[in-house]
């Protein structure tokens, strides 16, 4: 009997190694992540698949708002919890960052100011190869965007950070049996929206935790994406104070819940966002 060939002994090796990626899911088997970093150094870990779509939305918002600019508007960045976690509900979030663009837009005059909204349907990267993207992947996005191509932001001339007033004059809370209306508001929107009313019957998310959430904690403040845009604007005010043309008093003005803050508090880092490189 010959001796078996090293090509012999390879095949059933290579075949089973072709069948165990053939097994794994889709996501296991197409992901592959990398760190990237940007002008201001914030770091995210993405999945490589995403990196020709954000660079196209990047691309795609700048010449929006060069638009906008041309114009002579005022351009604002909205900075608004969007996930579903924690009792909230990603379409709501989409509902009332619309309702807060609108009504920023009507405070400043809709012919002097324009929001860029990150909800907006024109913002989702398209799924790659049935993977969908992570927070990683649009705050690397977002990221750059507010960056600019300078680093120093200039794109924009200020930055809006939702707060519990904007949320409470979505659901029309008035002081009075606020949680009450919250609950009507999420009994009337399941008999409509399928898949609340899909994550209801699984226990998903609850009248109780939609409630809770919007009623105590619906605002930047807990938005780890929110967080994350916090310190791109904190580093991209403390690149203006150091840049000679620019300085303190070219800083991006931030507001939170309608009003502005102090240089004390947009000076301050936050953490819990997702800035990070990929862990081995």
């Amino acid at each position: 009997m010959q001796p078996s060939s090293p090509c012999r002994l390879r095949a059933p090796m290579i075949i089973a190694s072709i069948a165990l990626v053939a097994a794994l899911p889709p996501q296991a088997a197409r992901a592959a992540t990398a760190t990237e970093c940007t002008t201001t150094g914030l770091c995210y870990c993405v999945n490589s698949d995403f990196k020709a779509a954000i660079d196209e939305k990047v691309a795609y918002f700048r010449s929006q708002i060069a638009a906008e600019k041309a114009k002579g508007k005022a351009i604002g960045y909205l900075s608004i919890p969007l996930s579903s976690a924690g009792g909230s509900y990603f379409p709501v979030n989409r509902d009332v960052a619309q309702s807060v663009k609108d009504r920023i837009e009507a405070r400043f005059g809709a012919a002097s100011a324009w929001v860029l909204n990150p909800t907006a349907k024109d913002a989702d990267l398209p799924a790659q190869g049935g993977v969908r993207a992570r927070q990683g992947d649009y705050m690397l996005m977002w990221t750059r965007v507010i960056e600019g191509s300078s680093g120093l932001g200039t794109d924009f001339d200020f930055v809006y950070f939702a707060g519990p007033s904007d949320f409470a004059g979505f659901f029309g809370l008035d002081g009075k049996a606020d949680m009450a209306k919250i609950e009507a508001y999420f009994t009337k929107r399941v008999e409509s929206d399928a898949e609340l009313k899909k994550m209801s019957d699984a226990g998903t998310l609850t009248m109780t935790s939609f409630r809770n959430y919007y009623a105590l904690r619906a605002s930047a403040a807990f938005s780890a994406g929110a967080h994350d845009e916090w310190n791109v604007v904190r580093l991209v005010n403390a690149r203006r104070r150091d840049d000679a043309k620019l300085g303190v008093g070219n800083q991006l003005p931030v507001l939170f819940d309608g009003r502005a803050v102090s240089s004390g508090e947009f000076e301050q880092a936050v953490g819990g966002g997702n800035a990070g490189a990929c862990k081995p």
